[in-house]
């Protein structure tokens, strides 16, 4: 159905006239996908400001039977934000008030639109840390972190977006506002309704504010880049690293040569440390929230027992804020790096800690198999399973016939990870882009409660239809 002259009415009188984007210009970040699978269609875009605002507008698309795509910074890798024509767009941009921050209870009150980046400094500024860390930090919004249930570089230590909740504001599929924002540890007074929301990609209702968990700030952090000779090693150098560390391990990222030499290549500041070639390296970070520890001799002792033991041939630690900012380039500029090299094919992938070097062999011998001259560029967060099983295309090979290839490729790589007991979909989501996917691999009880809840909490099927699960 078109939107009419009326709708649009209502919606500026809601929000004001400024608030309802429809021209063109306006709207156009609002359509664009992070990695260009799709491009939204909507023709407006509406901005609340306030709950109350949300609420109505919510209320007023219900009455006229108008579907709704909740938008925060636009930065998913899944099509979960993407438009269909028709439909409004439900920007949470205008809600990024921190409502409040309670040191001594260690927690934050965060409307939906506060960037990630603007919660991590806020937290800092009250001798305080908001653990949540990713790429799209400086752009992506709390809301759709939580919508997705984003993981990023902490979550070895501290867990997913999830973990880091305790309490959520909704607006429901009716416009009836859920205020759940507690701040507590303990509730066990029935269904944890947040629980719902988290990694609900806004198809069962529409976050709108969150208290979110703060921690210690640390106070030391020591960064190595280790390079790994037999990936099956990997495991083995996670495991001591938290035995010897007393767990105090905050990121344990892994990446492979071509993924360092694409960083070399493409981005500034990155070099390699290492005289030699490797094929792998793991960038290992501890930290503590005391001051005056010995966390440098313990460091070094890890790293000493690591090299005796046989499970890394060599070792850099950051000896200056600019090294240790040098080394983190290298890994989080990747997906940056690989557009440099053509079209990628990319994986977002989980499986049991222990079984990520036979899952990184099972899966590279299985893609370039199936199309040699494939170039994997296997990275990520190998401290809590998750793999970015990327692939770039062949040299010289045509784009568009590469990608051809993408459920080819889909079909190898999910084969296996679901053989291994592990997920499709570690932090990014499902989207639209795996809807199907998921029907293929999840049993058939586990989808059709997907579809009751999504029934029972939307039976008109308004929020966010087509993503995540189809009714």
């Amino acid at each position: 159905m078109p939107i009419t002259d009326a709708f649009l009415a209502t919606l500026r009188s809601i929000v004001g006239d400024k608030a309802v984007l429809t021209d063109g210009g306006d709207l156009d970040p609002h359509l664009r996908e992070e990695r260009g699978l799709y491009r939204g269609q909507a023709t407006v875009a509406v901005k609340p400001a306030t709950t109350e605002e949300v609420a109505a507008v919510v209320k007023a698309c219900a009455a006229e039977g108008v579907s709704i795509v909740p938008q925060g910074g636009n930065t998913g890798l899944c099509g979960g934000a993407v438009s269909d024509a028709g439909q409004v767009i439900l920007s949470l941009s205008r809600m990024n008030r921190i409502r409040a921050i309670n040191p001594i209870d260690f927690t934050i009150t965060v409307e939906a639109g506060v960037i990630l980046e603007e919660v991590q400094t806020a937290a800092l500024e009250a001798d305080r840390f908001f653990p949540l860390a990713l790429g799209a930090q400086g752009s992506c919004q709390i809301g759709g972190n939580l919508a997705t249930n984003a993981g990023g570089l902490n979550v070895l230590r501290y867990g997913n977006t999830r973990d880091l909740c305790l309490g959520l504001e909704v607006v429901l599929a009716d416009g009836t506002v859920w205020n759940g924002l507690k701040a507590l540890g303990k509730d066990n007074t029935g269904f944890a309704l947040k629980h719902l929301f988290i990694g609900g990609e806004g198809a069962l209702g529409v976050i709108t504010a969150a208290v979110m968990k703060l921690y210690p700030r640390p106070l030391e952090k020591q960064t190595a880049l280790c390079a790994v000779d037999d990936v099956a090693q990997v495991p083995a150098l996670l495991a001591l690293a938290r035995a010897m560390s007393g767990d105090q391990v905050s990121a344990f990222e892994l990446v492979a040569r071509f993924g360092l030499e694409l960083a070399c290549r493409h981005l500034d500041g990155v070099s390699d440390p290492f005289e030699g070639q490797h094929p792998w390296y793991v960038l290992a970070e501890f930290s503590s929230t005391r001051a005056g520890t010995d966390l440098r001799a313990v460091f070094e002792g890890f790293l000493e027992t690591a090299f005796e033991q046989g499970i890394i041939s060599d070792a850099v630690i950051a000896e200056s804020g600019q090294q240790e900012a040098s080394f983190w380039r290298m890994r989080e500029g990747l997906p940056e790096a690989q557009k440099h090299e053509g079209a990628s094919i990319k994986h977002d992938v989980a499986v049991p800690v222990a079984r990520v070097p036979e899952f990184l062999d099972r899966a590279i011998a299985g893609v370039t198999a199936a199309l040699p001259g494939l170039r994997p560029c296997p990275f990520g967060h190998v401290g809590d399973g998750n793999i970015h099983f990327n692939l770039t295309q062949p040299e010289g090979m045509d784009p568009k016939a590469y990608l051809a290839h993408w459920e080819e490729m889909n079909r190898i790589v999910h084969d296996i990870v679901v053989d291994m007991g592990g997920s499709i979909s570690a932090e990014h989501g499902v989207g639209r882009l795996k809807v199907d996917e998921i029907i293929h691999y999840k049993s058939a009880a586990e989808i059709e409660v997907m579809r009751k809840v999504k029934a029972a909490l939307d039976p008109h099927n308004l929020l966010n239809p087509g993503v995540v699960v189809r009714l």
